[in-house]
């Protein structure tokens, strides 16, 4: 019994973590890319977004509910995953202890985003272009939000490795090495647009 609550667990925290939570993040990226066009283009998608019909309905069932069983039953699994990369030297196996390691990384910029922006709205804050420029204003919020917004996209990337194994998409270990150029270019097409955004504001 408990053996098929773990499995069940397991399945929808990959489950969650791809729909709805990975595709949050995608589109939060899309959004924040706009600040590469000049401040009114970002402003004008941000308040597309703080617009949209039931807005609050969905920050908290489609995002922050499937987001806070993702983290901490994320955590439980970080601390008690056995990595062999000490013992066994193998891609795989890094990529493992990665992706533990950038999930804690990941949920430490998570929540002080949050804080710093939609926890500043609920108490009368704008979220706009000049909000986030101040706040990368500062050299070392800068690097940590590069260093986040690494984590994040790397933890989705190769969680949606992960994903595709987990639900018996890819079962070969041909479509497991497609899988992993793919999920790769992912990352690095994600990165390249997280960092552009946060350099853009900077």
């Amino acid at each position: 019994m408990a053996g098929n609550r773990e499995f069940f667990y397991r399945r929808l925290h990959s489950l969650l973590g791809v729909i709805p939570v990975g595709l949050f993040l995608v589109q939060h990226l899309v959004v924040n890319h706009f600040a590469t066009r000049g401040p009114e283009a970002f402003n004008r998608a941000a308040h597309f977004m703080e617009n949209l019909p039931f807005r609050y309905f969905l920050e908290i069932f489609v995002i922050f509910l499937p987001l806070l069983f993702h983290a901490i039953y994320g955590l439980y699994i970080a601390f008690t995953a056995k990595n062999n990369v000490s013992r066994y030297n193998y891609f795989r196996n890094w990529m493992f202890m990665l992706q533990r390691l950038s999930g804690i990384i990941t949920l430490i910029f998570v929540t002080w985003h949050v804080w710093e922006t939609r926890v500043q709205a609920a108490f009368g804050a704008e979220v706009n272009y000049e909000m986030m420029a101040n706040i990368v204003d500062n050299p070392i919020m800068l690097g940590f939000y590069i260093l986040g917004v690494i984590s994040t996209v790397f933890h989705f990337s190769n969680g949606l490795w992960s994903f595709f194994v987990s639900w018996g998409i890819t079962v070969t270990p041909r479509s497991q090495q497609i899988s992993t150029y793919v999920t790769m270019a992912i990352f690095v097409a994600l990165s390249i647009v997280g960092i552009r955004a946060i350099l853009a504001f900077a």
